[in-house]
């Protein structure tokens, strides 16, 4: 494995490495990798569970930003100010977060196999590159919510609501920036198995927030406002503190990110995996946010928005979690398709769903037992609980599910398997979940518990999609193909370095 490393960093000074790396397909094919497949469950496990729960306070962390804002506005005691920041937390994510956050999925695949290959120059022009393309995609997303309220009106919102939106989306701007960025160096920490300086920056961040964000929304009384613009100082602070670790710490000094114009020669390569697997969370997200819009055409508007709001945040809140366990089974894939190991890669597919299982059945237990009072950490007013505390076995199952889409998820990402999962989650969620939603939620008049079962039929969709097309992987293949893939845009950059 070492060999082969100090082989692969040899291409990135411009020497043709090859047939080294094809000869260690060979050498694998032989059984000469035969340390690598004796990798038992228990090892596996104690790899990723060392990754997996870190990782579970960055991206935690990194949410809870929105959440706590979310509670801070809740707590105003203005019901129209709380609607109309649930609508905006929901439109922002819709067209802004969740296309940036789908998007950086790409360096999961690019850097992960990269970083397993040995070509660590290539990481740093990997997330270069991934930078420039997310802050110009931010462009157009923050011309978009400056007519916040023009669109939401559109769709038949309330006019306090969305008015208190648009400036809720006009002040989270900066933010957009901020996340876009942070997003791209998460990724760049992650395929290395850098997890604790992400621990660190992302914990503090939210730390920080909490009276940064108190002070903005009762202190200097800027309300809803005020929150938002202190989702953006949290973001650029988390940032700052990743961007001084990458610059003077030792450890990253082969992988470090340099802006220069051979970096932007692979942003078609980026764009190639950032697309699709854009889309593949964007298709699954958009699917959830669309729940909260379509309570506002329900009756009582704003009590059907507020309660659907804090259920999606409330999941989306523990969705994260088993992102945090997909990001660390993308990681682990990745390294090894990259590495040239299958067997290891397929060992970290059964692990990580295992977890994924375990997961689940802790937290739809904790739900059900403290379904009476999850509706207090969000609002005060009783109507709200109590329709929580109702909608509780629903949001049980979901969990359940999120666990398993995570797991799946990860490995979709880990293995390339972008364009795939986006066709997948665009049938699963537009041709089940969302027609079943508005017909259990409307026809039948379920109201806000018909939205989310049509919606959770689309996530049930999904896990069986997932789960076979993961149980018929090839992984012997996916790792040929990820060292071929490797090798041709090295011969590429090289050849482009002697232009």
């Amino acid at each position: 494995m070492n060999n082969n490393k100090e082989s692969s960093r040899d291409m990135g000074n411009g020497k043709d490495v090859t047939a080294p790396l094809l000869s260690r397909s060979e050498e694998e094919n032989n059984g000469v990798l035969g340390a690598s497949s004796e990798s038992t469950f228990y090892q596996e496990f104690r790899k990723l569970s060392s990754m997996a729960a870190p990782m579970v306070a960055v991206t935690v962390s990194q949410y809870l930003l929105q959440v706590v804002s979310l509670m801070m506005v809740g707590h105003l005691g203005i019901l129209v100010s709380f609607s109309g920041v649930a609508i905006a937390t929901s439109f922002a994510e819709v067209t802004g977060f969740s296309v940036l956050l789908g998007m950086a999925g790409a360096l999961e695949t690019l850097c992960g196999q990269t970083y397993g290959a040995g070509e660590y120059r290539k990481l740093g022009n990997y997330t270069c590159c991934a930078i420039v393309t997310l802050l110009l995609v931010c462009l157009p997303i923050s011309l978009v919510w400056i007519f916040t309220d023009k669109i939401l009106l559109l769709f038949g919102q309330d006019p306090g609501s969305s008015h208190a939106a648009r400036e809720y989306c006009i002040y989270l701007i900066p933010g957009l920036f901020g996340y876009a960025t942070l997003q791209s160096l998460t990724r760049y920490f992650q395929t290395q198995s850098k997890i604790f300086p992400m621990v660190f920056s992302s914990i503090a961040a939210l730390c920080l927030h909490v009276p940064i964000c108190w002070c903005l929304v009762f202190r200097l009384g800027l309300g809803h406002v005020g929150a938002a613009l202190a989702i953006g100082v949290s973001y650029w602070l988390n940032v700052i503190g990743l961007a001084i670790y990458m610059n003077y710490s030792p450890s990253c000094q082969k992988t470090k990110i340099v802006f220069s114009s051979t970096a932007l020669l692979s942003i078609p390569e980026f764009l190639k995996y950032a697309i699709p697997s854009g889309l593949m969370f964007c298709f699954e997200w958009w699917s959830f946010e669309l729940l909260t819009l379509l309570a506002g055409l329900l009756p009582n508007p704003q009590l059907e928005t507020a309660v659907l709001s804090v259920c999606l945040n409330t999941t989306t809140l523990h969705y994260f979690v088993t992102y945090a366990l997909g990001a660390s089974a993308s990681t682990r894939v990745s390294n090894e398709l990259g590495g040239g190991n299958p067997k290891t890669a397929k060992g970290a597919v059964r692990v990580v769903v295992i977890l994924g299982v375990v997961d689940a059945v802790i937290v739809s237990t904790c739900f059900i037992c403290l379904r009476h009072v999850l509706g207090y950490a969000y609002s005060n007013d009783k109507d709200v609980v109590d329709y929580v505390a109702s909608i509780a076995p629903l949001l049980c199952v979901s969990v359940t599910v999120d666990s398993l889409i995570g797991a799946l998820s990860g490995i979709a990402r880990g293995g390339g398997f972008q364009q795939i999962g986006a066709y997948v989650n665009l049938g699963a969620y537009y041709l089940v979940g969302v027609p079943v939603g508005l017909f259990l939620g409307f026809h039948l008049q379920f109201r806000a518990k018909g939205l989310w079962m049509g919606t959770l039929s689309g996530s049930v969709s999904q896990v069986i999609i997932l789960a076979i097309v993961t149980a018929l992987t090839d992984w012997q293949k996916e790792a040929a193909k990820a060292r071929e893939r490797i090798v041709e845009e090295s011969v590429k950059n090289t050849h482009n370095a002697l232009v």
